[in-house]
């Protein structure tokens, strides 16, 4: 397993607690994204700057991405890409994307696509809360503990 970030808009609260879990599990973990980013020092930790672009990183991800591996995004088609791959999808915001709910996630981002286009002011997504960090870790550690089961 290998983590991938889709890091452009991922938290900085989100990629200290996936250095921390990549530092615990010993787990590849590369940021990806079309502006340098700064990492820590660590065998485990490395970033991969593309060029700007539309869906550049995305695409990047894509490409990399094996089944297993596991994908930080808050992008519903780059998650969508990455289940079809048989990788994992999580949100920074604790939410895992899987077969049975991303088709519905990407009809509800289509839909509020369509409004915005027409001139509905939707409003973006409330601030990142405890509760949030407290979903992602969960669900972070929980699929990071089945990896390291089936690993032994």
């Amino acid at each position: 397993m290998k983590i991938w970030v889709d890091a452009d808009a991922c938290p900085v609260v989100i990629k200290e607690i996936l250095f921390k879990a990549a530092e615990r599990t010993k787990i590849t973990t590369t940021l990806v994204a079309n502006h340098y980013l700064k990492t820590p020092p660590s065998r485990y930790i490395s970033f991969m700057q593309v060029r700007a672009g539309f869906d550049i990183a995305d695409d990047e991800i894509v490409k990399q991405v094996n089944a297993g591996d596991l994908v930080i995004t808050s992008d519903i088609p780059l998650a969508d890409e990455v289940i079809t791959k048989k990788g994992y999808a999580l949100s920074p915001r604790g939410e895992l994307y899987t077969t049975s709910n991303i088709k519905s996630r990407l009809n509800i981002r289509d839909f509020m696509d369509t409004m915005r286009a027409s001139g509905i002011q939707t409003g973006g997504p409330a601030p990142l809360n405890q509760s949030d960090r407290q979903a992602f870790a969960n669900h972070l550690d929980s699929i990071l503990s089945k990896y390291s089961r089936l690993n032994k």
